[in-house]
């Protein structure tokens, strides 16, 4: 519940025509300040000075990633989001205004979409190897879905999001979602193939060890090829439990231990893959229990990588811990 000024303050802030022509757009789903402004039709210092307005009184909310300032909604389920979709719901679709908005805000999308599709032509022969070695994805996805359960999940968190699969693969059970990814081209990515799915998700930058999320907020954390590029793959494990809700899932999917060198030297793989014990001793440090794994081994060449997928549990009660 609202106290009445700050009902006041709310409805004074979205009771402006640029101000929610923003949340209209914003509702798309997440974009940087400069996409706003060029969606809007006006200057990037007037944008930011109308979203500080949103912001403050808590309609959006702002996420610097190095030189750019990402925006968003207020989270899902919270009296500001609820009032936003409340008056976004009262706006006629066919109103010319809101709908040049929107025509610019497609012709920002294509243009991203081909900038990220040219950085993954520059990197997908080389992903395509990799993907060679191993079980096919739809396999790996089916025993990520089999072992996650149907939930519903009110949050996941994706640490890696890469090309955002995993929140696409969970989207259906899952009421909200955050992709974390240091690399900001993976970001661009991930960014252009969720706006295609229509998914709505936060995506952030972030590394494993500092996740800007907080303690106890996601029942469902994914951790899809990551450990292996990591040089402390415990910390992270031990941060993605952090977050997690008591009785919440975490789930690692990772190549077993293998030999092959050129993972390393082509591909920054700090490590030649995780070993069950090490996962079981990093998830006991951070107060989990390692409940299920699911190992998936190449059928019949015995070159490739096999894929292990563990099922950490964060257990309800502290007291149960460690046994």
């Amino acid at each position: 519940m609202w106290a009445a000024g700050q009902a006041v303050e709310a409805l004074s802030a979205a009771g402006e025509l640029t101000r929610l022509r923003a949340l209209s757009l914003l509702a798309q789903g997440e974009l940087a300040v400069g996409e706003l402004a060029a969606a809007l039709d006006q200057s990037q210092p007037r944008v930011s000075r109308h979203l500080r307005l949103l912001t403050d009184c808590g309609l959006a909310e702002r996420t610097p990633e190095g030189a750019w300032v990402f925006c968003r909604l207020a989270a899902p389920g919270t009296p500001q989001r609820q009032l936003v979709e409340a008056l976004l719901a009262l706006i006629d679709p066919a109103d010319p205004v809101f709908q040049a908005d929107q025509q610019r805000l497609a012709a920002i999308r294509e243009t991203r979409n081909a900038q990220a599709s040219a950085y993954f032509e520059r990197v997908a022969p080389e992903w395509n190897r990799l993907r060679s070695l191993h079980q096919p994805e739809a396999a790996i996805e089916a025993a990520l879905l089999a072992l996650a359960g149907e939930g519903p999940f009110a949050r996941h968190v994706d640490i890696g999001v890469g090309t955002g699969r995993m929140i696409q693969l969970f989207a259906d059970r899952t009421q909200s979602a955050v992709g974390i990814d240091s690399s900001r081209e993976m970001l661009a990515i991930a960014r252009a193939e969720l706006d295609e799915a229509g998914a709505q998700v936060e995506l952030r930058s972030a590394d494993a060890y500092r996740l800007p999320i907080a303690s106890a907020s996601a029942d469902l954390v994914t951790l899809h090829q990551v450990l292996h590029y990591l040089s402390d793959p415990d910390r992270a494990i031990a941060e993605a439990v952090r977050v997690l809700v008591p009785g919440g899932v975490l789930l690692i999917a990772d190549f077993a231990p293998h030999g092959h060198e050129f993972l390393r030297e082509d591909h920054a793989h700090r490590r030649l893959g995780i070993a069950s014990t090490e996962v079981t001793q990093w998830a006991a440090a951070a107060g989990a229990l390692v409940e299920a794994v699911t190992t998936l081994a190449p059928e019949t060449d015995t070159q490739g990588l096999t894929v292990t997928i563990w099922k950490v549990v964060k257990p309800a009660s502290a007291a149960t811990a460690g046994e």
